[in-house]
């Protein structure tokens, strides 16, 4: 396993506990005849701004709830795993920034529904792991996409008139937005010798400028009329070895 990925309680806790509160809130309409719709995002009212907060969390059947429980527990529980330092930061700016995109540009009507969240969420885990660069993370991108790439269609006006694809333009534009604006330097590769670096430039090293195109050793240039230079002679020179004779 990977050192930077560990399984911790919030791996599961945090997207059960999401879903579940969806749940519970559609529970809660059910049970008491209330009837939420009203509480979610009315575009450029001042009334409708509630639904910043409240939208991701009202759906308008079953079939609207448990299509958008299953890509959030997964979503979530990847986000969890892949990018912990970043988790609550996504959730939380990713519901109010998506949630004021819609509020911005979205038609005269009640938005509700997680969808926008799922966007985000969906937006974040792919670009991020292409800015990152590492290999996993790059991996989980791909998933990602091959999964959910169909729901890209759904950000553009007229593809279906039921849904508010201004929530998921407003999420996918936030997603995108958070990849960029959250760093992960824990993901940063390390260079530990200095021809690794990317902008290393081999005529500035000193231990390389020892040798000539052709691999042969030579002298380091000279720089200035300052610099000693090596000097070489034609005087030879010759060693007469004496025997180390041991006493007793």
């Amino acid at each position: 396993m990977d050192k930077h990925f560990r399984f911790t309680n919030a791996l599961l806790a945090l997207p059960l506990f999401f879903v579940l509160l969806l749940w519970f809130v559609y529970w809660l309409e059910i049970r008491f005849d209330y009837d939420f719709v009203e509480n979610g995002i009315y575009p450029r009212t001042l009334n409708g701004l509630q639904g910043v907060l409240f939208s991701p969390f009202i759906h308008s059947d079953l079939d609207h709830l448990y299509n958008n429980s299953v890509p959030l527990l997964i979503l979530l529980a990847a986000l969890q795993f892949f990018y912990p330092k970043q988790t609550i930061g996504v959730l939380g700016f990713g519901i109010l920034l998506s949630g004021s995109i819609t509020w911005l540009i979205g038609r005269p009507s009640f938005h509700i529904g997680a969808s926008g969240l799922i966007y985000v969420l969906f937006s974040f885990i792919f670009f991020k792991g292409l800015l990152t660069k590492y290999f996993r993370l790059i991996a989980l991108s791909l998933t990602v996409i091959m999964i959910y790439g169909g729901m890209v269609w759904y950000v553009f006006p007229k593809v279906d008139e039921a849904i508010s694809w201004e929530g998921h333009l407003g999420g996918f534009i936030t997603g995108c937005f958070l990849a960029v604006m959250y760093k992960t330097e824990e993901y940063k590769k390390v260079y530990k010798y200095e021809w690794e670096h990317p902008n290393y430039d081999a005529t500035h090293d000193r231990f390389m400028q020892r040798f000539d195109v052709h691999g042969n050793f030579v002298n380091l240039p000279v720089e200035d009329e300052d610099e000693v230079a090596y000097f070489s002679s034609d005087t030879s020179v010759n060693y007469e070895y004496i025997e180390n004779k041991k006493t007793n």
